[in-house]
């Protein structure tokens, strides 16, 4: 036993040096210490060994699991059953492996069962390139490889080859090719082409190439074909799309130009032209720098020509613009400071003439918003300072609010102790803090932007705002919170309101309407109000029997009684307005409709009274992983009224009554409603008469005088292959991500809207979604001549559903019970064929209507490989 270990030890040591390059020769037998040779000239065994010229450089690590075999004299090492070897940075994993250090090849091969199956095929990963293969073989020194039945991924792409070669900085060259971004073995497309070239992390590049389509050649050919695989930043053109319009003709869109211009910047430059004369061009440039800020600005101008220019009857044009800017500061860049921006700035016929989804379609309201805040640190003090933008395409009502800013000083304790010892006496929680606002603020027409009459409807203002307040536990249940606040305001003009019988009310299409004129100053204003509430909650609980699903309910009471005293510091600003014809008239401020608000009219001295409500009930649920298998449900999330009574008014002491309901039933149906009823009597002119309703005989709170109320619902099946998945398309637009992928996000999300069907869920077999809102007014409207009842209800309704895994069918409407019309519809057809998406919209009536067939290659290298056909059409 022991000479076969020796053997074994000295054929592995041999086997190590000659699989190091170093010649049988070179293990020279060392002299014999027998002989008398001086110690200096005995030969240094230590030192590093001379290596022949076909060496290897680095060592071979290999491993197998079945059996590995070294032929030494052969140099050679032949690896069985799930093998892998590693020089350098290549990795090769394959059924059978064999490393020829003599010739400095490497081979690799698969295996078959006893079906005849393959199994173990070679795969190659070097320098982060990996490809498959039924056999290769790899020269360890130049780097060159041959592959037999390749298949590469490249990105979203796949490319199989016949036979190809690779070269040492990783180009190939391959023959009998098929280029495709089906991930399926047998692809359901392809392009063929009979040599290929590949340039790593750049370009596909193939000569004659013919189209593919489940393996059945199609009269398509192309002379030559050019694939980008490029990752990172890259600049190019940018392929149009063919689109057909009624109004603008035959036109191509989005086509243009992309600039990479470094690691902080870039620019894509897009144009639309059509037949008939119309074009747009947009040029979004986004930047950025790491951990410091990041943004996306968008600049569109669009010339739309309608008719024939020779007819001036039937021609109109019109030029319109949008402007959207997005900024987002790295909160690590500035501690205590942050600016950001979401702007989004047009013409009112933008949208009409060159946005067709659904979303922006049924949103008439824009906005925008710039701030900057700052909050100091160890400080109370906080500064915020804006810009603010909102607008209705419908009405072209524009209201641009700069500077917005506010200031406020956090609540300080005074007299509070710097090391609190124990309980802190009473007068040490009296708190004070301070807030202000300034506002200027410009409400006018969209025509009139930039011009006189703009600046001549700025409104100017500041509030102050001093609050003195703390609050104390009394008899254990109890919160008692004394209080004093005070208010003063600050106006740059104000409002002189009278009755004109002479002028022309095109509302009532009468003579009599109200003149109102602007009378430049300042104008201060103040409102000081003291106050002591008292508040605490009451719980209630029935409970059932043992046996009973439901096993109680709890109702939470949270009641609030106060009084406050405010005398009447502002009555030289009140008068009384006529507003009709027949002499009526109401109390009016000389400020109302100030961006700032106004100080409450008259004095008043009473007592101010609320209630809040919770219910909650707790069933029976198997579901329940608890011992009691019992779950919460809340019947009412809250419920209750306001009101006050004013002790110290000469008539209508009693408010109106403030009612408020807010639920989640069964964690489906969100239901939030509100309201506000007046308890007095009203004559034939809808005036009120001091006289509660009640005292007629009625048992009634009192006439509704405002509501409203809302309901939304969700319903979907289960996801089938992921309950997590979350479709977030339409947060795109709210979250306002500004990477560098920005302005790229933001055209994927406009194809969404324009071709809702080309992006549905197929693995959600049903989904729909259902709202619903009413309101209601009745009330004296002092522009609108007397009193104005008014009911708007709108339902709208958005779901699909697949009659198939692989068909789908969806709408998204409404219906407008004021107007009776269906609102603004979009229904679509989906087909999923794995590589391309086949999708139908329809938008069949209203002002814009619309009808699309396309399809489209799923993969993104492939985007610009679409077919449409859209068919648009107006009516006004």
């Amino acid at each position: 036993m022991e000479l076969i270990c020796r053997l074994l030890a000295i054929s592995l040591t041999a086997f190590i040096f000659i699989a190091a390059g170093i010649p049988h020769a070179s293990l020279r037998k060392l002299p014999d210490t027998k002989d008398s040779l001086p110690l200096d000239t005995l030969p240094d065994t230590l030192s590093t060994p001379k290596l022949s010229k076909d060496s290897l450089d680095a060592p071979i690590h290999y491993k197998a699991k079945d059996s590995i075999v070294m032929r030494v004299p052969q140099q050679q090492i032949l690896l069985y059953g799930t093998a892998s070897s590693k020089y350098k940075n290549t990795n090769i994993s394959a059924e059978h492996i064999q490393v020829d250090q003599e010739r400095g090849m490497m081979g690799a091969s698969k295996g078959t069962d006893l079906q005849g199956k393959p199994f173990g095929l070679p795969v190659v990963d070097d320098n982060g390139q990996s490809f498959e293969s039924d056999s290769m073989e790899f020269n360890l020194s130049s780097h060159k490889a041959k592959v037999y039945h390749t298949r590469s991924q490249y990105g979203e792409s796949f490319l199989a080859s016949d036979a190809s070669k690779r070269m040492p900085d990783n180009t190939i060259f391959g023959f009998k090719n098929s280029f495709t971004t089906c991930d399926l073995d047998t692809p359901h497309f392809a392009f063929r082409a009979r040599r290929i070239k590949v340039i790593p992390d750049k370009l596909v590049i193939s000569g004659p190439a013919n189209l593919e389509i489940m393996g059945i050649p199609t009269p398509l050919f192309i002379p030559f074909a050019i694939f980008p695989i490029t990752q990172g930043q890259r600049s190019g053109i940018l392929t149009p799309q063919y689109v057909s319009n009624q109004q603008k003709g035959i036109g191509l869109e989005n086509g243009g130009y992309y600039m990479g211009l470094g690691e902080h910047f870039d620019l894509t430059l897009r144009g639309n032209v059509y037949s008939y004369g119309s074009w747009g061009l947009t040029a979004s440039p986004t930047y950025r720098k790491r951990y410091k800020y990041n943004g996306g600005l968008t600049l569109s101008f669009a010339n739309t020509r309608f008719g024939d220019p020779a007819v001036k009857s039937e021609f109109s044009a019109s030029k319109d613009f949008r402007i959207t800017w997005n900024h987002s500061m790295d909160s690590k860049a500035h501690p205590g400071m942050n600016f950001g921006a979401a702007v989004n700035f047009g013409t009112s016929s933008y949208n009409k003439y060159n946005v067709y989804d659904y979303t922006t379609r049924v949103n008439n309201n824009i906005g925008s918003s710039i701030t900057f805040s700052k909050s100091w640190q160890g400080k109370p003090y906080n500064l915020s300072i804006g810009l603010n933008h909102s607008q209705n395409l419908s009405t072209r009502d524009v209201s641009v609010s700069f500077p917005d800013a506010s200031f406020t000083v956090n609540t300080i304790y005074p007299f509070q102790q710097k090391e609190l010892n124990g309980n802190p006496k009473w007068y040490e929680k009296i708190g004070i803090s301070y807030n202000t606002i300034l506002r200027n603020q410009a409400n006018f027409k969209d025509s009139l932007f930039g011009k006189q009459a703009m600046f001549d409807a700025m409104q100017t203002g500041m509030q102050h705002n001093i609050p003195i307040s703390f609050s104390i536990p009394v008899f254990k249940t109890f919160t008692l919170s004394p209080g004093i606040n005070y208010t003063e305001y600050w106006y740059a003009k104000k409002f002189i309101r009278r009755w004109n019988p002479n002028k022309f009310n095109p509302g009532l299409d009468t003579l009599g309407a109200i003149d109102t004129t602007y009378q430049p100053g300042f104008y201060a204003a103040r409102d000081i109000s003291a106050s002591m509430s008292l508040s605490t909650a009451m719980y209630g609980m029935y409970t059932f029997g043992k046996d009973a699903k439901i096993k109680a309910i709890r109702h939470v009471m949270r009641p609030t009684l106060s009084v406050s005293y405010r005398p009447d510091l502002s009555s030289q600003y009140y008068h009384e307005l006529q507003y009709n014809k027949q002499g009526d008239k109401q109390l009016v401020s000389d400020f109302d409709g100030a961006i700032i608000g106004v100080p409450s009219p008259g004095t008043f001295g009473g007592i101010n009274f609320g209630l809040d409500n919770n219910l909650e009930m707790k069933v029976f649920s198997r579901k329940d992983t608890t011992a009691n298998h019992e779950k919460k449900i809340k019947l009412l999330d809250g419920f209750g009224i306001n009101g006050s009574y004013n002790l110290v008014a000469d008539s209508f002491k009693l408010s109106t009554f403030s009612l408020y309901a807010r639920t989640n039933l069964f964690d489906k149906l969100n239901i939030s409603a509100s309201g506000n009823i007046d308890p007095y009597q009203v004559d034939s002119r809808g005036h009120r008469i001091d006289k509660y309703v009640w005292q007629q005989g009625k048992i009634s709170l009192g006439r509704l005088t405002n509501a409203s109320i809302s309901m939304s619902t969700s319903f979907q099946s289960k996801d089938k292959k992921s309950q997590a998945k979350e479709i977030k398309i339409d947060s795109l637009s709210n979250i306002q991500s500004t990477d560098a992928a920005f302005s790229a996000q933001q055209r994927q999300l406009q194809m969404v809207r324009n071709n809702p069907g080309e992006y549905v869920d197929f693995d959600i077999p049903w989904r729909i979604d259902l709202s619903y809102s009413l309101a209601y007014t009745n009330a004296i409207i002092v522009d609108s001549g007397g009193v104005v009842k008014r009911i708007t209800q709108y339902i709208s309704v958005n779901g699909d559903f697949s009659l198939t895994p692989k068909w789908k069918i969806g709408v998204n409407s409404g219906f407008d019970f004021t107007h009776m019309q269906v609102a603004y519809t979009n229904m679509y057809i989906s087909r999923d064929l794995h590589d391309f998406n086949l999708s139908i919209n329809l938008i069949p009536f209203g002002t814009f209507r619309q009808f699309s067939i396309t399809i489209a290659a799923k993969a993104g290298l492939l985007r610009d490989l679409r077919i449409n056909r859209t068919k648009q059409f107006y009516s006004y």
